[in-house]
């Protein structure tokens, strides 16, 4: 077992041992090292770490070698949200594929493999599943990153990933505690409040994370969301009531709480991450994630002064800061015995396997059987309608179906559109025309992602449709509006491999 460095008290080392921060490279910086040997237990990984498997490896056992039982948190839902490939999109699809299918069998199949790939880069904790109902369709956060709208399927493919994950030696960490998903608010921006009795909260909300507590979730990540039915005045992420009242006192969690991330405005922009730690804390938080945004040493030694200054100064007490360190070295304990499994069970190819099993293909009204769809077999241009994209997504990670239709049909020609500066009225109208341009003759596959949340993109769409009604559309994210098209592809994810199996299906590749 590592040796702490000596001089360092009990309330310091506490103090480091509950934060989970972030660095930038793919090193380990002399500062993050010298941490470690002083009670630093954990840290969070972001698609900047990441150039390779191999890299990912060296820089765990980098970690490692300065302090054993390290916790390597790692921010890979698999889907959109992806960090071990956040430069080629995801070999696996994400949640609401995987409800689609609504196959618990195939769904613990795809977070074990996950795990496997985690587990052998030396990663051990995973900020997944997301656990959130998605009740509001304007949601702009959760979407696709959620299992769907209704909460029985959300509930069992919830356990489900918990279980598969932690089959293979990395603890779950089941998120966004007590539900994210009824809101048209991003916690990355502002903070977003629910307002719903506390009746369906417990039959929506809550029914997917005791279904994780049920399943073992060794972690539970908390919402910056304020949930008045529940405490009208603080967020979940700082509220006692919410925490330790109703996740571990009502629901028996006993587990390691971790908060999201907070540099996030909902906590940022009110009450300051070094504020923000130490009511988190005192509500029944055990470990603070900080890193996405804020990645110093000193963040860190911000936050680790602000928590030892709360403790002397009576307003934190010691003995909750000692619980909180206590359980997360219980994990790092729990992930240090879990060991590694044998080598993949289910085979590489089960994220392509289960998105393609995902698809949803319809045809227009009046245009027939999409089994009467004749495949391309002329390189078509694709039209990406391009929204912004989330924080939780980033922008770094490719999407769309031109990359796989490349390879399916060579000389295909791709073009991105978007909303631009102007006004929204006339947003969609002018993207539609400039695609219809700059597609010439070619056949169009226009590619949308959430267009019932975008009007631009709708217009945009129907622009294109009533020039050119051949067009093939692929939906991206939430399939909520109405399938048009010539043929209409649902992926429910905008996963690598999710654009893969819309590309066979348009290109006509069948049997693989």
């Amino acid at each position: 077992m590592t040796t702490l460095a000596s001089g360092t008290d009990t309330l310091t080392r506490d103090a480091l041992t509950v934060l989970q921060p972030g660095f930038t490279g793919t090193t380990a910086p002399d500062w993050l090292l010298r941490r470690l040997g002083e009670g630093l237990a954990s840290v969070g990984l972001f698609g900047r770490n990441i150039a390779s498997p191999g890299q990912l490896a060296a820089l765990t056992a980098q970690l490692r070698a300065e302090r054993d039982d390290v916790l390597v948190a790692i921010d890979e839902e698999g889907g959109d949200v992806t960090r071990l490939e956040v430069r080629n999109g995801s070999s696996f699809p994400g949640n609401h594929a995987l409800g689609a299918v609504d196959d618990v069998e195939l769904t613990q199949q795809v977070a074990h493999e996950l795990g496997r790939r985690l587990a052998a880069c030396g990663v051990n904790l995973n900020w997944a599943p997301s656990a959130d109902v998605n009740s509001d369709p304007r949601n702009p956060v959760i979407g696709v990153r959620s299992f769907g709208a209704d909460t029985g399927l959300a509930a069992r493919h919830t356990a489900a990933y918990v279980t598969g994950l932690q089959s293979a030696g990395v603890a779950a960490c089941t998120k966004h505690f007590p539900g994210h998903g009824d809101t048209a608010v991003d916690s990355h921006h502002a903070l977003p409040r629910i307002d719903v009795s506390a009746e369906v909260l417990a039959e929506r909300e809550l029914a997917p994370f005791r279904a994780a507590i049920d399943a073992g979730t060794r972690a539970v990540m908390s919402a910056h969301i304020l949930v008045p039915a529940l405490d009208p005045e603080r967020p979940a992420t700082l509220s006692r009531r919410i925490l330790t009242g109703l996740l571990r006192d009502e629901l028996g969690y006993d587990g390691l709480i971790v908060t999201d991330g907070m540099e996030m405005r909902a906590i940022a922009g009110t009450y300051g991450i070094e504020r923000g730690s130490v009511l988190a804390i005192a509500a029944g938080a055990d470990a603070i994630c900080v890193g996405g945004g804020l990645a110093d040493d000193a963040t860190v030694l911000r936050l680790r002064d602000a928590l030892v200054s709360a403790v002397r100064a009576g307003e934190l007490p010691e003995e909750r800061l000692a619980e909180a360190a206590d359980r997360v070295r219980a994990l790092a304990r729990w992930a240090g015995t879990a060991g590694h499994p044998a080598e993949h069970t289910h085979g590489t190819e089960i994220g392509l396997h289960a998105a393609r099993r995902a698809l949803t293909v319809t045809a227009a009204p009046g245009l027939g059987d999409p089994a009467t769809f004749k495949p391309l077999t002329e390189p078509p241009y694709v039209a990406a309608l391009t929204p912004v994209a989330n924080i939780a997504v980033g922008d770094e990670t490719p999407w769309g179906v031109a990359a796989e239709l490349i390879h399916l049909l060579p000389g295909t020609v791709t073009g991105s559109f978007s909303a631009g500066d102007g006004p929204e009225s006339e947003a969609g109208e002018n993207a539609g025309r400039a695609a219809l341009q700059a597609a010439g003759p070619r056949r169009i596959v226009a590619v949308v992602r959430d267009e019932h949340r975008h009007p631009w993109m709708a217009s945009a769409l129907g622009t294109l449709l009533a020039a050119r009604p051949d067009t093939v559309v692929v939906e991206m994210g939430v399939p909520q509006a109405a399938p048009r098209g010539a043929l209409h592809i649902a992926t429910h994810g905008a996963a690598r491999v999710c654009g893969r199996a819309a590309a066979e299906v348009i290109a006509g590749i069948t049997g693989v």
